[in-house]
This record gives structure tokens, sequence and C-alpha cells, in this order.
């Protein structure tokens, strides 16, 4: 079914990192002191890896093979414990208040599929003010396989009740927009570090800085 032919969009789910929360920057250096902590010295443009929306298993096994279940367990408490040190610098993404704030006066549905560990997710969620607002909140417990896989986008439209084609997604990486894509819903990135090409070659039908200013009728207007 193409786009043009899809009616008219009720729910809205969100990606959380660069989506819901300006966390990249504070994701990379974590990522960075943990990998040099364990003798990696990895390149800004190796690193490049951890911010496509995979799950931090798959981001471990990517730096050190096929390590068993407790050594992922373990890599990732150490690599979270870097990072809660420097996780309230984090801020939301411009705008993204007011535009979940707008959905939920026009009654769309929304929910969150992300990556991120149930734990992080839902004290994000707190953090933000947004308890309450999401119908979904699909993490990287929730799913065998993280994206590009279509599952974690096909769980958030399950548990809220309504078929893919009438969801839109927002997603900053290219992993998540063919997840979204593949699960078959719109989708429309976010990003502001040089990537919207790669995100529409993905199969976004546009690309947005942030949320400022924006509303979903602005959003998913036929440019």
């Amino acid at each position: 079914m193409t786009d043009e032919l899809r009616g008219p969009i009720r729910a809205v789910v969100f990606d959380m990192d660069g989506v819901l929360i300006d966390s990249h920057p504070a994701h990379r250096a974590a990522w960075k002191s943990f990998l040099q902590a364990m003798g990696q010295d990895v390149s800004e443009a190796e690193l490049a890896f951890i911010l496509d929306g995979r799950t931090r298993s798959d981001i471990l096994r990517h730096y050190f093979g096929d390590l068993p279940d407790e050594q992922l367990q373990e890599y990732g408490r150490r690599k979270d414990e870097i990072f809660r040190g420097i996780e309230h610098r984090i801020e939301p993404v411009r705008g993204v208040l007011d535009f979940v704030e707008d959905l939920k006066q026009r009654g769309i549905v929304m929910a969150v599929a992300t990556s991120a560990s149930e734990i992080r997710t839902f004290s994000t969620i707190e953090r933000l003010g947004l308890g309450g607002c999401f119908e979904a909140v699909i993490t990287a417990s929730d799913v065998s396989a993280g994206k590009p896989d279509p599952m974690v986008y096909r769980l958030a439209c399950e548990r809220i009740g309504l078929p893919a084609c009438e969801a839109l997604a927002f997603d900053d990486a290219t992993a998540g927009i063919e997840a979204a894509r593949t699960a078959g819903m719109r989708c429309i990135g976010v990003a502001s570090n040089g990537v919207s090409l790669k995100l529409i070659e993905a199969g976004a039908e546009r690309v947005i800085a942030d949320f400022g200013g924006l509303g979903i009728d602005s959003v998913t207007a036929r440019e």
C-alpha cells in the first residue's frame, strides 16, 4: 500500500534516543570512555555504530565478538555506570514536549519503541514529565531482535491495537527507519547531524531537525 492511499494518522510511535531526548553526545562519550577502559582505542568514525539504533548487546558484540550472556550483562552494567554519571546533562529534543501535548489534545495514541533498556526508558519518560502519555512502551527487553528488525515497531502497533498503516514512526537512525518501514508504518526521520540523506534513502518520507514549532499536520504535509 502506498502512503498516498493510507488513511489519517491515528497513532505516533517515538524512538527515544535522538528523538525524545538529545542523548547522543552523552552516549558517545560514555561508550568511548568504556571502550578505552577496556583497552579499545576506537576512532570517532567507528563510534558511529552506537548511534544507529542498535541494542546494547548488539553494540557489545560488535566491538568484543560473541560474548556469553553473563559477560554481556557485566560489560553493560559498566557502561551504564559511566552513562549515569553524565545522564543529568541530557535535555529533551527541542519542541518534543509541546508536540506530545498537541498529539494528546488531538486524541492521537502514542507509544515508544526503543532499543534502550527498560529501566532507563521508564526513568527517562518520568524525568521528562511524560508518564501516562504513552499507551505502550516497548524496550530492548521486550524483543528478541533489535532494529533494523521490525519486531519493536510491530509490537508497539500490536499493543496499542492499531494497524501499522495508521501509525507514524519518528526515528533518527537508518536501522530504525528500516524497521518502521518494514513493519508497514510511515516514518519521519529526526536528524540535525548531517545524516538526513541516509535517513531518506532508508525510507523516511522526510527529515526534521527537531519538533520546534511543528504539529502533526505540518509534519505529515506533502512537500
